[in-house]
């Protein structure tokens, strides 16, 4: 293609009639095929993750060790992680205001030694490679009991062929563990038993098989259901996005005002994520069709239309702190979580969206559960939603189906 344009040029330089004008012309498509080779280059691309992280625990010390692993994803240019800035947030039962923190920041290349002042030095990163960097938070106070969680976030600039930009990391790490059930209180739903299950707060670094190993397969009967939080599902698997790394479109800014107040999609940044997850022409077409039918009585159909994501998407303040300040997705191939657990458990596992309002929505069952029947059991039984919309901290329910006078004693939700 390019030896036919430029041999183009080459002709119409040569042999056009009028000469000044073919200078012109053959300058403006020089231009246009170099503005065009720019726009096909490929961005730059510096991701920085958190891999592993491991917390000791003293009556008046905590100190938490984190490794962040930075990559290069761009497949020819290097790219420099010019700065790294740590911000510490802590939750808790009680105050913080005694509690002391320290936040040390060191790098970790293979070709490089660590500064010992705590200052970051800017670090070229080849194409496609990657670096790493060693976080150590250590708190001191007394009662330490009270904290609950650890929220890291590591603020980072990539300077490269492009804007320099900064963007930021999270870590998020529970600082206390949540003792398994001892006595469990079921509530009688009908025909049907529910125990909601409280876990410690979950994140991306948590496995589903321990999780249930740990909390749930202690109580588990032939015949139960394990109920997962679709909002849990897409936690574990770091399906949540910060409003800062969410760039907003002409198109978000608009058509957000076209939905209800406190919705998701009412915020330009939870549309811009639709958008991101399914495509901007989807969107608009799904909003044109949703628009009209809603105009003959006809509702539901731009969520049908726009995308999976677009019924599944927790704005924040959706769900509980810290996960509040994150615009938290839909799991990705729930089915695939549904059959791994099934796999690992021989549990029947499926995977809800249940709300407040007596709304549930089965995204995935394991094959042995994948029937008519029991889409009805755990619709039944979740439509009061026992696991709770705030901060109940219950994303597992276990669902038991028989007869109420199998189970005595236990009073009907």
């Amino acid at each position: 293609m390019g030896i036919t344009l430029w041999g183009g040029v080459a002709l119409f330089l040569q042999w056009g009639q009028y000469p000044g004008l073919s200078i012109v012309t053959g300058l403006g498509m020089m231009a246009a095929a170099f503005v065009l080779w720019l726009s096909s280059r490929p961005a730059d691309r510096l991701l920085l993750q958190p891999s592993t992280w491991s917390l000791q625990q003293d009556p008046e010390t905590y100190r938490l060790q984190a490794q962040f692993v930075a990559r290069n994803l761009n497949p020819s240019l290097e790219v420099t992680l010019a700065w790294v800035e740590p911000r510490l947030h802590l939750l808790s039962k009680g105050s913080t205001s005694e509690i002391r923190s320290r936040v040390t920041v060191r790098s970790a290349h293979t070709d490089m030694d660590p500064r010992p002042d705590n200052y970051w030095q800017a670090y070229i990163i080849s194409p496609q490679s990657s670096t790493a960097l060693d976080v150590e938070i250590e708190l001191w106070g007394q009662d330490l009991s009270l904290l609950q969680t650890c929220w890291l976030e590591l603020d980072y600039v990539q300077y490269g062929r492009q804007q320099r930009t900064t963007k930021t990391a999270h870590l998020i790490a529970p600082l206390q563990q949540q003792d398994p059930l001892t006595v469990p209180q079921w509530r009688q739903q009908g025909s049907t038993q529910v125990l909601p299950i409280p876990t410690h707060l979950l994140t991306p670094s948590d496995d589903w098989g321990q999780v249930l190993e740990r909390y749930v397969m202690p109580h588990v009967q032939s015949g139960d259901i394990v109920a997962i939080s679709e909002t849990a599902a897409a936690v574990v698997q770091g399906n949540f996005r910060h409003p800062t790394d969410v760039n907003l479109s002409r198109l978000a800014r608009v058509i957000c005002y076209l939905f209800p107040s406190k919705t998701s999609l009412s915020s330009a940044y939870g549309m811009q994520v639709l958008i991101d997850s399914s495509h901007p022409w989807r969107v608009t077409i799904a909003l044109i069709l949703g628009l009209l039918c809603k105009l003959v009585g006809i509702r539901g159909v731009f969520y049908a239309l726009a995308g999976e994501q677009a019924a599944l998407i927790d704005d924040v303040t959706g769900t509980l702190p810290p996960y509040d300040q994150f615009l938290v997705l839909g799991p990705q191939d729930p089915q695939q979580i549904t059959d791994q657990l099934y796999a690992k458990t021989g549990q029947s596992i499926a995977i809800v969206d249940a709300n407040d309002l007596g709304g549930v929505k089965i995204l995935a069952l394991s094959p042995d559960a994948g029937s008519a029947s029991a889409g009805e059991v755990i619709g039944a039984a979740l439509k009061r939603n026992p696991a709770g919309n705030s901060a109940e901290q219950t994303p597992i329910v276990l669902i038991r189906p028989g007869s109420p006078s199998a189970y005595p004693g236990q009073p009907e939700a």
